[in-house]
Formats: structure tokens, C-alpha cells, sequence
């Protein structure tokens, strides 16, 4: 086969940008030790981004998005890795400015992927993605840093999203007493069945922005979104307590105070998943499909063909998505 079907993003006119169903060839593809037949990608706010012509997300296009891809190696130049592996490939440069995995091949450095765990299915792997693997490595750091299940309540905010919603099914099955933040109140029942014992409003999490302290509240928390939300949760941390920072959905900058940290003693852990050793991130996609292994994702995931992504990136970009998208790639 040298030609196969990619989503593919273009400039028609100046940035104003489009998403079209192409066929590619192979021969067009980076070079990379590994050619790899993708079964299932997932779609996540970055590539949202992209594919709608951010570029401090991608800065050159035609370009086709997908931070993350599951699939068979076709092609390998490498001794690590087979013709017939099934391999994970998620973050570093992948649809960012290399060609990314909504399209039916990609070819990648080795360095990039990892080979599918023995308790993950392709498809499992992707309907966790991106969103997974970093929600893992927050739960992850907020254990390192001793924020365990009886230390009290952890805030996950923008529970319904991607990150936030695996975080919220994770923390439940170690034993932590959830509480869930978003601001789609009718969404409340559907977080409670992930797990959630408290429902908070996003208008609750931004009270208080021009206070240096807020009541404590929270043992630890995840925080998918950013902006002021994110210190008025620091605010609200329990003496000793920390927030691990995964997102920015509600801005880059807030107004911030020393205080929590040196009156509480409180930290903020920056998680990052892109560049992340690959070592780590192989730790990690192992503890998910064994000890922290979740069987009840299903529930999260709405799964979309390559010719369905548009509508499904225009609702990310709006707001309207809950849960996981699962990008079948035929």
C-alpha cells in the first residue's frame, strides 16, 4: 500500500484553516526508524489546537494532527523492535509538527514507542491516550508526595474532560474520597457514577480570586484547567496538602501569593506527559494495565472514525465533550 487516508489540515486563507479527509503516500511520511499501521488514536484539546490552526501548537501547515497512536510496526530499521509489534506512541513531537496519528500511518523515531503491555488491548490503550497516561502521573506524584486515600477529600477539576474524567474514575478505584468540579451541572449524576462522592461548581472554585487564603478544604487535587481556578485551589489545600498542574483550559497565568505555600506549607508538582523519559512513561502504561488497571472506561468513550473528527474537534473546542474520544482508524 503507498497511499492511505489522513484528516489533514490546511490554510485556505490567512488563518483560516480547514480539516479535509486526504489520501497520502507513505513516501511523504518523516523519516523515522519505525513505520507503524495505526488501529485507534484519541482526541485530546491539543490536538484540538492544532487542527484548528493554533501554532504554538503546530507552526507549519498542511498538517495532520494525533499525539497519540496505537498500531502494528510494518516497517523497523531497528533491532528493538519487529515487524508485527503492537506499540503505543504518545506526546513528544507526534502531531505537533510531525505527522500525527489520525491518519492511517505514521513513521516516528524508535525512541518514540513503546511496546503495547500484555494487560492493555490497542484499543484500551488509546481510550486511556494521552488523558490517561497524565492522569496517572498526577495521582502518581500527589502518592510521591503523600497524599494518600485517608489523608482527606481530592479535588479533580474539569471532571468531565479527558484527564479529569479518567482521574476521577483512578483516585475512586485507590480508595480516594473524590470530589469532582465542572461547570456542566447537568453532568453531575454521570461524575457521581464514575466515582464521585462531592459535585463542585466551577463558580465555586473561582470565588475568593482576590483573597491570599481560602478555607482549607483539600487533602490533594488534580487540576486540569489552569488560570485562577488553579491558585484558588492551592488556596484551599489542607495544611501539607498538593495540587499536581496538568492543564490550561482556563488560562496560562493567575494571580499568585506566597502565602499557602509558606503559611501551609502546600506544593504544586507540574506534571508533563510530552517529553516525559520514555523509561517513565513505559512505568507507568505498565502500573495502568495491571495494579492500576481500569475496567470500567467504557462508560467514557465516544468512538468517532476519521471522517467523523471534525464534528467531534469542533465540540472539544467548544466545550461540548464529555469523556474520551476514541479515534477508530480503518
Amino acid at each position: 500500500m503507498t497511499t492511505f487516508t489522513a484528516l489533514q489540515v490546511r490554510e485556505h486563507a490567512a488563518d483560516e484553516f480547514e480539516q479535509t479527509i486526504v489520501q497520502r503516500s507513505i513516501s511523504e511520511l518523516p523519516a523515522g526508524e519505525l513505520l507503524i499501521r495505526v488501529r485507534y488514536s484519541s482526541l485530546n484539546y491539543k490536538d484540538a489546537l492544532s487542527a484548528s490552526g493554533n501554532r504554538g501548537v503546530t507552526r507549519h501547515f498542511p498538517h495532520t494532527p494525533g499525539i497519540d497512536a496505537a498500531g502494528v510496526v510494518e516497517q523497523s530499521s531497528v533491532a528493538e523492535f519487529s515487524v508485527g509489534d503492537e506499540v503505543i506512541v504518545t506526546g513528544y513531537d507526534l502531531g505537533m509538527n510531525t505527522a500525527g496519528g489520525f491518519a492511517q500511518y505514521i513513521r516516528i523515531p524508535a525512541a518514540w514507542a513503546l511496546k503495547r503491555p500484555q494487560g492493555l488491548s490497542l484499543r484500551e490503550a488509546m481510550v486511556l491516550g494521552t488523558a490517561g497516561l497524565t492522569a496517572a502521573l498526577c495521582v502518581d506524584k500527589l502518592e510521591q508526595a503523600g497524599v494518600l486515600p485517608d489523608a482527606g477529600p481530592v479535588l479533580v477539576t474539569g471532571a468531565t474532560g479527558g484527564v479529569g474524567s479518567v482521574a476521577v474514575v483512578l483516585l475512586n478505584k485507590l480508595g480516594y474520597s473524590v470530589a469532582a468540579s465542572t461547570g456542566k451541572a447537568e453532568q453531575g449524576e454521570f461524575l457521581k457514577g464514575l466515582g464521585a462522592r462531592q459535585i463542585v461548581s466551577r463558580a465555586e472554585l473561582q470565588e475568593g480570586a482576590e483573597r491570599p487564603l481560602l478555607k482549607e478544604q483539600w487533602a490533594g487535587a488534580v487540576d486540569t484547567v489552569g488560570g485562577d481556578i488553579l491558585f484558588n485551589v492551592v488556596k484551599a489545600l489542607r495544611y501539607g496538602g498538593s495540587a499536581a498542574c496538568c492543564g490550561l483550559t482556563a488560562g496560562v497565568a493567575f494571580k499568585g501569593s506566597v502565602l499557602p505555600f509558606i503559611l501551609r506549607g502546600v506544593n504544586l508538582l507540574g506534571v508533563d506527559s510530552v517529553e516525559l523519559p520514555l523509561v517513565v512513561k513505559a512505568s507507568m502504561w505498565d502500573k495502568l494495565s495491571v495494579q492500576w488497571k481500569l475496567d470500567d472506561l467504557e462508560r467514557l468513550v465516544t468512538e468517532v472514525s476519521l471522517q467523523q473528527l471534525p464534528a467531534a474537534i469542533a465540540r472539544i473546542l467548544a466545550g461540548k465533550l464529555v469523556g474520551r474520544v476514541l479515534v477508530r482508524v480503518d
